[in-house]
C-alpha cells in the first residue's frame, strides 16, 4: 500500500478517534506498518484531528534521528511490528469509560450483544510503578501479546494498546470496547440510586 494511501487511512481513524475522545489533542499514537523493517507513525507534534504528511514519519526499525521526532511510543510500536507478524496497524488511545472502568475493575466481561460477542472478557493488566512505566512498557506490551490470544490491552489507568490486520476492525473494536464499557458504568451507576 502507498504511503498517500496510508497517510489518508490513518488521517481518517485519528480523526474519528479524536472526535470519540479517544485521543487527546497531544496524546495517543497511531501507526501502520510500511515495510517488514518500516513503519510509519505520528510526530510528537501531531494534532489528531488534522494529522496529514507533515504529522506522520516514517521510521527504520533501527532506530536514527527521524526517532527524535517521532511520538514517544514509538519505541512500543517498533517492538509490536518486529514479533507480531500479525500486526499492520496499531493504535494507543485513552478512551474514558474504557480508562475509567479499569481504575475500579481487573476485567471487563461486557454484558451488551456487541460486546460479548466481539471481544469478550477482556483482563485489565496492572502496570504497577507509574514512575518506571515507560522503561517497562516496551517490554511489558510486546510479551503481553505474544502471551496471550487477544489484539486488545487495557493497561489500567492508562489506556488501551490495540493492533490488528485490518484498520477498520481494529477501529471497530475499540469502539465496541468503549461502549460496553460506558453500558457497564451506567449499570453500576444505576445500582447506586433507589429508584422507588
Amino acid at each position: 500500500m502507498n504511503k498517500t494511501n496510508l497517510t489518508k487511512k490513518l488521517s481518517t481513524l485519528a480523526l474519528s478517534m479524536f472526535r470519540k475522545d479517544f485521543f487527546g489533542i497531544y496524546h495517543g499514537s497511531i501507526s501502520a506498518k510500511t515495510e517488514s523493517n518500516r513503519f510509519l507513525i505520528n510526530t510528537k507534534e501531531a494534532v489528531f484531528d488534522a494529522l496529514d504528511e507533515s504529522s506522520l514519519i516514517e521510521l527504520y526499525y533501527k532506530k536514527d534521528y527521524r526517532w527524535n521526532q517521532a511520538s514517544m511510543d514509538a519505541t512500543i510500536h517498533q517492538s509490536i511490528y518486529s514479533q507480531i507478524s500479525d500486526a499492520k496497524f496499531i493504535s494507543f488511545s485513552m478512551p474514558q469509560f474504557t480508562t475509567a472502568y479499569s481504575l475500579e475493575h481487573n476485567v471487563i466481561n461486557p454484558k451488551d450483544y456487541f460486546g460479548h460477542k466481539e471481544i469478550g472478557s477482556i483482563e485489565i493488566v496492572d502496570p504497577g510503578n507509574f514512575e518506571d512505566w515507560y522503561d517497562r512498557a516496551q517490554s511489558t506490551i510486546t510479551h503481553y501479546f505474544q502471551k496471550n490470544t487477544t489484539n486488545i490491552m487495557v493497561i489500567r489507568g492508562y489506556g488501551v494498546y490495540s493492533y490488528n490486520r485490518d484498520i477498520h476492525e481494529m477501529a471497530k473494536k475499540l469502539a465496541i470496547l468503549e461502549k460496553s464499557c460506558r453500558l457497564l458504568m451506567l449499570e453500576g451507576d444505576k445500582k447506586d440510586y433507589n429508584f422507588d
